[in-house]
């Protein structure tokens, strides 16, 4: 199956968000395979890592793009995360 870099993007932005905003870790298992290679030093390997760090962060830190770049099957995202304060 043949995606375009628009689709690529889409779908790294709703892994994200699936990710880090909703926190809903059965369904962000269907963007990060089971074989996912963690590069940071500071976050234990493979997709477990990566979902444990989201575990650990505060429920009011989110994550927002700031630019998110396809070409191909390639997808760069550039973003921030930041806490979102509630009244």
């Amino acid at each position: 199956m043949k995606t375009t870099p628009e689709q690529n993007k889409r779908l790294v932005s709703e892994g994200f968000d699936t990710l880090f905003n909703k926190r809903d870790y059965e369904a962000a298992e269907h963007y990060w395979s089971p074989n996912y290679i963690q590069h940071s030093a500071h976050i234990e390997p493979g997709r477990d890592g990566v979902f444990n760090l989201v575990r650990s962060l505060p429920a009011t830190l989110k994550y927002e793009h700031d630019l998110i770049v396809a070409e191909g099957a390639y997808v760069i995202s550039h973003g921030d995360s930041a806490a979102v304060v509630r009244p």
